[in-house]
């Protein structure tokens, strides 16, 4: 299992991403260009603490990515408000990479074109969209949980 994020425009939600991926032990890719320096400087002086406990893959452009995609041969599923599948009825597999798009406006039209499924979550009507670090996180433990993909817990108590 990975998480993409697409061209991320804010760097908190990012630095949440990736201690989520830290700590579940999953492989974050960052697609570029993104709104803030992406480099490990710019995290370290953010106090991503985690960053040592995640690995990192940076793609300098959609166009790269897709490259790396398709020679990796992983399915890439989109979150996006615009979709009808709600992520609980969708069938995770552990190879899986789940994009979430960019927080000032999702992913454009040529990226949901893209991805092999798109899938969203299921809101009160009126409600636009969650925040992408919590969308990320509630899918991501869907994902984990059909795929039996969560670490053990070191000590046996799991917050």
């Amino acid at each position: 299992m990975r998480i993409a994020l697409f061209q991320p425009d804010i760097p908190q939600n990012t630095g949440t991403i990736l201690r989520l991926c830290s700590c579940l032990g999953i492989e974050a890719h960052i697609i570029e260009p993104a709104g803030f320096p992406v480099s490990d400087r710019a995290f370290r002086r953010a106090g991503m603490d985690y960053l040592d406990a995640v690995e990192i893959v940076r793609h300098v452009s959609w166009t790269t990515f897709e490259a790396w995609r398709r020679e990796a041969g992983a399915r890439l599923v989109l979150a996006t408000t615009k979709a009808a599948l709600p992520y609980p009825a969708f069938a995770f597999r552990s190879d899986d990479i789940l994009l979430m798009g960019r927080e000032s406006a999702g992913a454009p039209d040529h990226v949901h074109h893209a991805a092999d499924a798109c899938v969203t979550i299921p809101m009160r009507n009126g409600m636009r969209s969650l925040n992408v670090a919590v969308a990320a996180s509630l899918i991501l433990g869907e994902a984990l949980r059909q795929t039996d993909g969560f670490p053990p817990a070191a000590n046996g108590d799991a917050v």
